[in-house]
């Protein structure tokens, strides 16, 4: 998975296990959105995780960002703009409050 695609999954992963329903076991389904989270969430902890601790701590984290953002600032201004920000193709998925604490 390229770096960006899980730029993209880390933003939706909270979504995606807020929102998961249960799936019937009678009827055979495509997988479900909990069970596409839980592998992005793994691809993640492998990509972020360099102390390989299982958790991301915040050092991790914004090391993961500034890389990210080094990558799309294309231009190296220090910023990113409209066409970079379009040509990164990142999303924001809206997630309701209730489902933080999920």
């Amino acid at each position: 998975m390229r770096r960006r695609d899980l730029l993209i999954a880390l933003m939706n992963v909270t979504a995606l296990v807020g929102t998961a329903l249960p799936q019937k076991a009678a009827t055979p389904k495509e997988p479900s959105k909990h069970l596409l989270a839980e592998e992005n969430v793994r691809e993640l902890l492998l990509l972020m995780d360099t102390d390989k601790s299982g958790k991301i701590t915040k050092q991790e984290w914004m090391k993961f960002m500034e890389a990210e953002f080094e990558r799309l600032d294309k231009d190296k201004t220090g910023e990113l703009d409209r066409k970079e920000l379009l040509q990164s193709r990142v999303s924001v998925t809206h997630v309701r409050t209730a489902d933080l604490g999920k």
